[in-house]
Formats: C-alpha cells, sequence, structure tokens
C-alpha cells in the first residue's frame, strides 16, 4: 500500500491572530504536523474570519503562514440569510423540515463557489482531501468534488444538524473519518451505521509546557481562588451556565470565587457578580497557560465537544477540571484521565467546586493525572502515528 503523499486541507476558515475555533485550531494543526511528516500539504479556506458574519476580510489569493501554503476564496454573497436561519432553527431544535428544506438550508449556509472550483481543478493531483467541520454547506460541497478522496474531520456533535439527511449522505459517501474522540466516533456510527472501516480515532497533539501555578495571580494581584473558562464566549458553549452557576456559588458559600475568561466574545454578566470577573480577552499562549496554571478548576461548561483543546490545556497545566455530565466527550475524558469531575446540575457543580477548593491534594493529584494522560494520548507523536494510521488504513490498493 503506497501512503498518501499530497494532501489538501479545506475548513471555512484559517485559524490565525483572533480567528480562533476549535475545528480550525484543529485542522491547521493537523495540517502542519501533515507537513512536518513529509507531505506536500495546501489548505484551503475562506477570507472569513468572523463565524457570525462570515464577511470576506482577508484579502483573496495564496500565501505562506508560517511555512504552510494557505489559499483564501471568498464567501459567495449571494446566501438567502433569513431563509437559511428559518430552516436552521427548525433543524436546531429537531424539529419537521422537508428534503427540499435542507437542500435550501445547505445552498445558503457558507458557500464558496470559487474554493470549490478550484478543488475541482486540483482533485486529480492530489491523494487525499481532508475536510472540516461538517455542518457547513462548503464542507458539504467540497465533499462532493471527489468523494472517494474525502476524509471527514466532523466535529460530530449530538445535535439537530447532525440528523440532516443530507449530512448523514455526506459521511456515507466519504471515504473516511478522521474522529478527535471515541464518543464523536461512537456517535457516528450509530446515526449513520458507518463500518468500522470508515472509522480512525486521531485527536490533536499537544505540545507539552511548563507554567507557574503562582505567577499569574501575583501579576495580576488576586489573592483569592479562581477558576478559568477559555474560548468563545456564547450560549453553545455553556458560557450563560457558567456565569448563572458561578454566581450562585458565591452566594450560597459565601466565599469569593474569581472567574477568570481568556478568549472571545462578550460576557453578559449579572452586576453583581461584574467585579469578580477578569476579562483577559484574547491573550498569548503563555498567559492563557499560566492563568490556567493557577486556576483552581478549568471549568468546560460546553455539551458540544469532539474534542477539547482547551481542556486538554488546562491538564498540561496540572489543573483539574470541571465539566458538564450532558457532554460524552469531556465527560468520558475526565472519567478515562482521572482529571476531572463533571456536573449536570447546580448541586453537582457547587459540591465538585467545594471539593476542590477545600482538598488541595487531591486537586493536585487530579490535575497531575490529567495531565499524564494528555501526554500518553496526546503527545505530538502518539498523534502523529495514529494520523499516519488513518491515512493508511484509508488509502486504497
Amino acid at each position: 500500500m503506497q501512503n498518501a503523499r499530497h494532501l489538501i486541507f479545506v475548513c471555512p476558515r484559517f485559524a490565525e491572530g483572533a480567528t480562533v475555533g476549535g475545528a480550525e485550531t484543529l485542522l491547521k494543526a493537523m495540517a502542519r504536523r501533515a507537513q512536518g511528516l513529509g507531505f506536500k500539504v495546501e489548505f484551503l479556506a475562506t477570507c472569513a474570519r468572523d463565524h457570525f458574519s462570515w464577511r470576506n476580510e482577508i484579502e483573496p489569493g495564496g500565501r505562506l503562514v508560517g511555512d504552510l501554503p494557505v489559499r483564501f476564496f471568498p464567501v459567495d454573497e449571494n446566501r438567502n440569510v433569513s431563509e437559511f436561519l428559518r430552516i436552521q432553527e427548525s433543524i436546531s431544535r429537531n424539529g419537521n423540515y422537508s428534503q427540499a428544506e435542507e437542500k435550501t438550508w445547505i445552498e445558503n449556509s457558507v458557500n464558496s463557489r470559487e474554493l470549490c472550483g478550484y478543488l475541482r481543478g486540483k482533485a486529480g493531483e492530489c491523494d487525499k482531501i481532508i475536510i472540516g467541520p461538517y455542518l457547513f454547506g462548503l464542507t458539504f460541497f467540497a465533499a462532493q468534488i471527489c468523494p472517494q478522496k474525502t476524509l471527514l474531520v466532523p466535529c460530530l456533535h449530538d445535535e439537530g444538524f447532525a440528523r440532516v439527511r443530507l449530512i448523514a449522505d455526506m459521511f456515507r459517501q466519504s471515504a473516511g473519518c478522521m474522529f478527535n474522540s471515541e464518543p464523536e466516533m461512537e456517535l457516528a456510527r450509530k446515526l449513520y451505521g458507518l463500518p468500522a472501516e470508515k472509522c480512525s480515532v486521531v485527536g490533536m497533539g499537544l505540545d507539552d509546557f511548563k507554567s507557574a501555578p503562582g505567577e499569574f495571580a501575583a501579576k495580576k494581584n488576586l489573592r483569592c481562588p479562581y477558576i478559568i473558562y477559555s474560548g468563545r464566549r456564547e450560549e453553545g458553549k455553556g458560557t450563560p451556565l457558567l456565569l448563572d452557576y458561578a454566581g450562585l456559588f458565591r452566594k450560597r458559600s459565601g466565599l469569593d470565587l474569581k472567574i477568570v475568561f481568556t478568549g472571545s466574545g462578550p460576557i453578559h454578566a449579572p452586576a453583581e457578580l461584574e467585579p469578580h470577573i477578569l476579562d483577559l480577552g484574547f491573550v498569548s499562549e503563555e498567559e492563557k497557560h499560566a492563568a490556567m496554571a493557577g486556576a483552581t478548576a478549568f471549568c468546560h461548561p460546553s455539551v458540544n465537544e469532539s474534542f477539547g483543546i482547551v481542556l486538554m490545556e488546562s491538564w498540561l497545566a496540572g489543573t483539574p477540571a470541571l465539566v458538564h455530565a450532558g457532554c460524552a466527550v469531556t465527560s468520558f475524558h475526565c472519567r478515562k484521565s482521572g482529571g476531572g469531575l463533571w456536573f449536570a446540575s447546580y448541586p453537582e457543580f457547587e459540591e465538585a467546586l467545594l471539593l476542590l477548593l477545600k482538598d488541595r491534594p487531591l486537586r493536585d493529584k487530579m490535575g497531575q493525572a490529567g495531565r499524564e494522560y494528555v501526554l500518553r494520548e496526546y503527545s505530538p507523536g502518539t498523534v502523529e502515528r495514529k494520523f499516519r494510521t488513518a491515512l493508511e488504513q484509508f488509502t486504497q490498493e
């Protein structure tokens, strides 16, 4: 079997500067790893930075980002956004919608005819086309160009969009799927009946780092314990729930607990909680890791995750996690690693957080267990081996 040597990656956005997102970060990291392994790599993305407006803000054309060749294409501007949002609302709540409405929804999602045209011309030259995440029109139409060469990195969640019939067809027609975790793969196999030979768990390799636990608090003059959240601040990531629970915890426990945020998006906190929030915004990796290292817990309230990059980073920082029990992936990581606790309701959140605040040896033990888990399961070398194995698995004789 001859290994694939020329890979084209496709993602609606490219992770650069303030353009952040788990899927974008994952695809970029995977492309860089592939390049480091000797593959010829090209990365295709749209000119959009913002995942709400999808405005074309980046100059179209090709350029090197570091040593990675990236080519940007404009987002189609003839979308019927109102019709898209109408159907999307029904899909998101698992409502009733027709196959014609599915077609209208996918056609008016984020698309780029220019990107797909370029990919169509290049498909014959490459060995594999690696595309993700799953729920965009661009992903769907790019995957139709050469399905026998297409590998999905879906970043799949258990949500209404995963049950769209066109999406199911895309999974079944593609050559294979590279998943980020076992629960994500199990969900896809259950939803789409995928055979084992079309599925592989790869994940994302994380470089090790070490941060001094007290450095961040000393720099910010924080004299009381804090919890930390990193990432986008929006309902889909559970940040409103975290704010509600943190505010209630302060009232019920009487403890002066602070909440540190890194990442992007507005924080809509009640007035009484605002003085106890430290919003760092978009920070360097070093500052984010330092903030994680000094936290009592890294809180990950999202129920829609396929991997949890920031969760892994917090464990590398030696900090235990507190995740939502409704997320199969993050709770799976906590159970498997012993590096975190999970909650399904406020009383469970309070009990877990009080335990972490009061039992320093337990906190240190869990943080160390999480760190060892990431070093064992998601080191660059481990993930590179999984990536090579997946490509060999999906390369036909």
